[in-house]
């Protein structure tokens, strides 16, 4: 695929089949996640893959009510409240990328890493979605305790990773605010 196509129509997927993505699949995402740019090459993200249905259940439920604690926004909070908002949208896989430990750059490395993964994902033929509603339950002592990584780790990048069912149209974008110096 050129990239140029990928990047013009990559969509966060928010409709999965239940069909899973092969481990390779998945290999070949994270693969790819390794190969952006890092701080001082640091290269400091950690990788957590998810499949088990029940551990995505129970993390969408405690990720919703930590979230609805702290969310102003009512048009997010009526999402939080109804009990058949799934956050990772029954996707069958969940892939973390974190920091090995808290340093400067690195959210942005990993969000680097991010970027590159959700690409390939749609050069593969499977949907992503970065799910910004899991972030602090992840980050959280209580996530990280649930994964079984370390306390030290920074979780960055949820993303949901799995075959759409169906894939959003494209949104039109803003032109570009650019200020040209010299």
């Amino acid at each position: 695929m050129d990239l140029m196509d990928a990047i013009n129509n990559r969509r966060a997927v928010r409709d999965y089949t239940a069909e899973a993505v092969e481990q390779p699949v998945l290999e070949s995402l994270i693969h790819a996640a390794v190969q952006a740019p890092s701080a001082v090459d640091t290269q400091p993200w950690r990788f957590v893959v998810l499949r088990e249905r029940q551990l995505l259940d129970r993390i969408s439920r405690e990720a919703k009510a930590q979230r609805l604690l702290h969310e102003p926004m009512a048009e997010l909070r009526a999402h939080l409240e109804n009990p058949g908002f799934h956050i990772f949208y029954h996707a069958p896989a969940l892939i973390l990328i974190a920091a090995e430990h808290q340093a400067p750059w690195v959210v942005e490395d990993c969000a680097l890493a991010a970027q590159n993964l959700m690409l390939a994902a749609h050069a593969a033929g499977v949907g992503s979605c970065w799910i910004g509603f899991a972030q602090a339950y992840l980050d959280s002592a209580a996530g990280k305790s649930l994964l079984g990584i370390p306390q030290s780790w920074v979780a960055v990048a949820p993303i949901i990773v799995g075959h759409p069912r169906s894939v959003p149209p494209p949104h039109p974008r803003h032109a570009p605010q650019v200020r040209w110096i010299g």
